[in-house]
């Protein structure tokens, strides 16, 4: 027996360690996933006006913040009992289908890829793993310039949101009521630009490439599959009775079922919290116990129906019909692809469909009491906002981001969370590189951005990064 700590996992955002248990083989027979980050977002944003919800939450986050102002304001919008016009809701699926094209760029070419492809050799490429390369040079040093072209195209993605969302990576424009964005002919067009230089690279370059590793590693089509089950909430409505792009479900056993958002509960118990475990978000608390006996992370339990759900661009797809090959590793990889490539076309139609100088926000004012949930996807996965406002202030904010969902630990029954599961099994050909656990850790993309570190009050740092693989 022995055991593998890497701490913090590197090429993503946040941090987070994993600790996996080996057997005589060197097959992973345990893993804890850790959030070593402390979220508090949700208490910060006690009594304050509903409205500044959506400016505070997307700084849980500078990957995904697109997708957390939505949540917030369609959190808000319910409260009141609003509904935006078909203008917002087009602008708003432009500016969030902006950010989903660079954020699975990001994670396939930046994020990923050097999982399977030799890098310069120079900082910061260097030092890293040395094992099972198989591209050739001439594949590899291709797939290494279109790595630098690939940072081009999502800073040309961000730009291109930004025409609407007002500045990127946090937008200024999306809010309770709409979207304050007033697009003008020049806007439309100047937008098209962008998109058909980023649509031609995901045709001409992202497309090859992701073919060109899947060949290459054909075998990873049969790791890190975990639970198999899937989960999403729906994105990109495209009327203003919903209609999404993307379509809320779930997946177990490759049956798809309709999502019903009350079979959602948090559990806590290897959670540092000592709030109820397997509350509903709605009536959901955060309250922090750091050093709690046998809990290892930050992030709560998620399940629906009390099982463990995967979420992300293979849920979309799976659920929506664009692609259902699998779930493994490699299906991740495939799936961001299809995503990325029907969302670009998709932009295409709704920019046809904005109207110059129409208006796309209402002014709501303050609701003085409601409630509401705001649920969409985040480009990892599925993500909610849940708001309840009495005498006119936020008495009570709670937030499931996605990769609390895919990075959970074990609920109270045991279960292990998506990602825990999917490196459960995996044989390691080098427990000093374990380049097979990164490999599944980053085919998840996980984010615990959505965090503050955690510090005593004298400014000392409470938990310790160690990088160290541990013989037994």
């Amino acid at each position: 027996m022995s055991t593998i700590v890497i701490d913090p996992i590197t090429r993503l955002e946040g941090h987070l360690k994993v600790e996996v248990t080996l057997d005589s083989n060197n097959v992973v027979t345990a893993a804890h996933v850790s959030g070593t980050l402390y979220r508090d977002f949700e208490n910060m944003l006690i009594n304050r006006v509903p409205k500044d919800a959506a400016f505070l939450t997307q700084r849980i986050c500078g990957v995904c913040p697109v997708s957390h102002a939505i949540a917030s304001a369609k959190a808000v919008e319910k409260a009141a009992g609003f509904s935006p016009n078909l203008q917002a809701i087009l602008l708003r699926n432009l500016v969030q289908s902006s950010n989903y094209i660079a954020s699975n760029i990001l994670h396939f070419y930046h994020l990923a890829l050097m999982d399977y492809v030799k890098g310069p050799q120079m900082s910061p490429w260097t030092p890293g793993y040395s094992q099972d390369y198989r591209f050739s040079q001439a594949d590899n040093d291709a797939l290494v310039n279109n790595y630098v072209a690939a940072l081009s195209i999502r800073r040309k993605a961000q730009e291109m949101g930004a025409i609407f969302g007002g500045k990127l990576p946090h937008v200024a424009n999306i809010v309770p009521g709409g979207i304050t964005a007033n697009p003008t002919s020049t806007d439309i067009t100047n937008f098209r630009t962008y998109l058909n230089q980023i649509q031609s690279f995901i045709t001409n370059t992202y497309q090859a490439d992701v073919n060109k590793l899947a060949a290459a590693y054909g075998d990873y089509y049969n790791v890190g599959k975990g639970y198999s089950n899937l989960i999403s909430f729906g994105v990109f409505d495209t009327t203003t009775s919903g209609n999404p792009l993307f379509p809320a479900g779930t997946v177990s056993n490759s049956v798809i079922s309709t999502f019903n958002e009350a079979n959602i509960k948090e559990f806590v118990k290897y959670s540092w919290y000592s709030s109820p475990s397997g509350q509903a978000p709605a009536s959901g608390t955060t309250s922090p116990s750091y050093g709690k006996a046998g809990a290892y992370t930050w992030l709560k339990a998620p399940r629906y129906n009390n099982v463990p759900y995967e979420a992300g661009s293979l849920a979309r797809v799976w659920i929506s019909g664009d692609y259902r090959n699998g779930i493994s590793v490699m299906d991740r990889h495939k799936a961001r692809y299809v995503e990325t490539a029907k969302l670009a076309t998709n932009m295409q139609t709704w920019l046809n469909q904005i109207t110059p100088g129409a208006s796309a926000f209402t002014n709501l004012g303050t609701p003085a009491s409601g409630s509401g949930a705001g649920l969409t996807e985040a480009p990892r996965g599925a993500l909610g906002h849940w708001v309840s406002v009495a005498s006119s202030k936020i008495s009570k904010y709670q937030i499931i981001t996605p990769t609390c969902w895919n990075a959970s630990p074990a609920d109270d029954s045991g279960n292990p969370g998506p990602i825990e599961k999917a490196l459960i099994g995996t044989a390691v050909a080098n427990s000093a590189q374990p380049i097979e656990l990164l490999r599944i850790i980053h085919s998840f993309d996980p984010c615990t951005g959505c965090s503050v570190h955690v510090m005593s009050p004298e400014g000392v740092e409470m938990s310790k990064f160690i990088v160290q693989p541990i013989g037994g």
